[in-house]
């Protein structure tokens, strides 16, 4: 089975930027976390694949966050992403399998919606976040992926998205490719590249025939030079912690926090990204009831 990976390159002399990403397993563990079922699982997926490339755009402790709040039965989709190749995931309506569409597909855009935003917030180390809205233009997400970068980051791109879901509702692969195309590109050079992704199988078929980042690549750039800038290894990962959720909770107010300990004597809090749960007793939550009294009872 092919290792997860991010590669970065560029092609055509440095005129198109080209990221390609293997996240087999990075996509899975999202199923497993999230216990999504086939058509959710390609949704979320997806949306973690296409943040991954985004993310890749950063630096490295600088992060992204994308939000895909469409019509459809998958409510909010929401993927924060950083420039180390760390992603976290989680889709409102996990439990969702629709019929396949029209071309045999998981109905992507059926769970999705057609109508709705596109929302990424780029958190850069500066005093305000940057922050992008498009609509949704298509719900299969790649499209919307690509729409956004025109529209709000005025990068013509190319954005390629694909999750493979095996009968058993286990992921069988998972990747995607971004192109982007920078200023003087030819359009003679355009039309190639849109030619070849024309012709191109999808990505997740391409990875589960054993199929590498730059082998997806070399198969969008046939003939043509390719320098590889960057290899970079990408993995589900969450940042929550037991601290954090306390910090949270004494946000609640003092009030609050005693009907938990009266009413339930203790908290359960659970991470919506990883599915992750903490539990506070009744003199944990007493503890944070003081931060806030200042000890008075």
């Amino acid at each position: 089975m092919a290792k997860d990976y991010l590669v970065k390159a560029l092609a055509y002399g440095g005129y198109v930027r080209a990221y390609a990403v293997c996240a087999t397993d990075v996509v899975a563990e999202a199923q497993r976390r999230h216990d999504t079922w086939n058509t959710a699982t390609a949704a979320l997926g997806r949306a973690i694949v296409g943040s991954l490339l985004l993310g890749s755009t950063v630096k490295g402790e600088d992060k992204l966050t994308v939000k895909i709040q469409g019509n459809g039965p998958a409510g909010l989709i929401m993927v924060d992403a950083n420039g180390s190749g760390e992603v976290k995931g989680y889709i409102q309506n996990p439990q969702i399998s629709l019929p396949l569409n029209a071309q045999g597909k998981l109905d992507v855009r059926g769970a999705v919606g057609t109508e709705g935003i596109f929302t990424v917030i780029k958190d850069l180390g500066l005093k305000e976040p940057f922050s992008g809205q498009t609509p949704i233009v298509s719900g299969e997400l790649g499209e919307d992926f690509t729409y956004y970068l025109a529209a709000s980051e005025q990068v013509p791109s190319a954005v390629g998205l694909s999750v493979l879901v095996d009968t058993d509702d286990s992921v069988r692969s998972a990747g995607g490719f971004m192109l982007q195309i920078m200023p003087g590109a030819s359009e003679e050079m355009i039309a190639k590249i849109e030619n070849r992704l024309q012709e191109l199988p999808k990505v997740s078929t391409l990875l589960d025939q054993g199929k590498t980042p730059e082998d997806i690549l070399d198969t969008i750039f046939a003939g043509e030079s390719l320098m590889i800038l960057e290899e970079m290894p990408v993995e589900f990962k969450c940042d929550c912690s037991k601290e954090k959720f306390a910090s949270a909770i004494l946000t609640l107010g003092s009030k609050e926090i005693q009907d938990m300990i009266d009413e339930d004597h203790g908290a359960e809090a659970v991470c919506s990204f990883c599915g992750n749960k903490y539990f506070f007793d009744e003199q944990e939550l007493t503890e944070i009831k003081e931060e806030i009294t200042g000890g008075a009872k």
